[in-house]
């Protein structure tokens, strides 16, 4: 798909837009599916598109996913979490029926924000607002995507960590295929990556001097990697290349469980940085997490500065 034709796309669903860069090198953002992000390179769109969920809006019974790189609150489960307020999962009206808006713009870079009141799983109610400072550039044959990922506190009351668990948690889609691959430096240690549910051992192993995760699968899993892995680079075939990264979590702010575990559960202490999503649908993610407080006071900024780079071979 062109960066054209997923304009068009968007104009026909009655979806507001943004374009960072141009249609052709750049990044559209869809300001009225979530304000998601989605990357075009040499005028082809290589995030992953879902136009029937475009077209579509989301409710308690159908999370409609239309692909792209959203910027969702973490956790996912657990007591503390943000996908089961109603005790059935589903993704909360509040962030797929956000007002994203263009606050400000400068040559190739914009933010977007939207006010977010989340209510997590113990029916705590923590009003946010989400902003996103997006730049690109372009090196050669590489777009450059660079995201402040934030979430910003607004309520009146100080929460202490035994009502909440916060942080900003970006997941980025693209489609997989048999041949596609995830790449990353070996991990140190067993405890530096583990399955977050079904057991994927098969799919995974050193390969030369890295460690590769094939992503074509029968059955979900989802790899967590520790701050310990500074990278993951997923390879599309001879088609393209993508590789996300991230810097360093702001002093006072921890890497936290995200995994979507039953709300009666309590959070684990394994904190993710980077994490490796694979469906058999056809889709996979490249996630990149943020940091949380011990305390959340008004007004405290969660972020983390997330580089995403993008390179198309044919």
């Amino acid at each position: 798909m062109t960066g054209e034709g997923l304009l068009r796309l968007f104009d026909q669903a009655y979806c507001r837009t943004h374009v960072v860069g141009t249609k052709e090198d750049g990044i559209i953002i869809a300001l009225d599916l979530e304000g998601r992000l989605f990357i075009v390179v040499n005028n082809r769109v290589i995030s992953k598109v879902n136009p029937r969920a475009i077209q579509l809006r989301s409710n308690k019974e159908s999370f409609q996913n239309p692909g792209g790189d959203a910027l969702w609150p973490a956790p996912e489960g657990t007591r503390l979490g943000y996908e089961y307020s109603t005790g059935n999962w589903r993704v909360p009206p509040s962030i797929t029926g956000a007002v994203w808006e263009v606050v400000s713009r400068s040559g190739n870079q914009c933010v977007t924000r939207a006010e977010i009141d989340l209510i997590n799983n113990a029916q705590e109610g923590i009003p946010c607002e989400f902003e996103r400072h997006v730049s690109i550039e372009k090196k050669g044959s590489v777009l450059i995507q660079k995201v402040k990922e934030m979430i910003r506190y607004i309520g009146e009351r100080t929460l202490d960590s035994t009502k909440f668990s916060l942080a900003p948690w970006s997941l980025c889609q693209f489609d997989s295929s048999d041949s596609g691959t995830v790449y990353m430096p070996v991990p140190p240690g067993k405890e530096d990556i583990w399955d977050m549910y079904n057991p994927s051992d098969q799919q995974r192993g050193i390969r030369g001097d890295l460690y590769a995760v094939n992503t074509e699968t029968p059955e979900r899993f989802q790899l967590a990697l520790s701050e310990k892995i500074p990278w993951i680079q997923y390879v599309n075939a001879n088609n393209y290349r993508v590789k996300r990264y991230s810097e360093p979590l702001p002093d006072g702010q921890h890497y936290i469980d995200i995994a979507d575990s039953p709300p009666w559960e309590e959070p684990s202490g394994r904190g993710v940085s980077l994490s490796i999503y694979c469906d058999p649908s056809g889709f996979l993610e490249l996630e990149a997490c943020g940091g949380c407080p011990e305390k959340l006071e008004p007004g405290i900024e969660l972020f983390v500065n997330v580089t995403t780079e993008c390179e198309v071979y044919q």
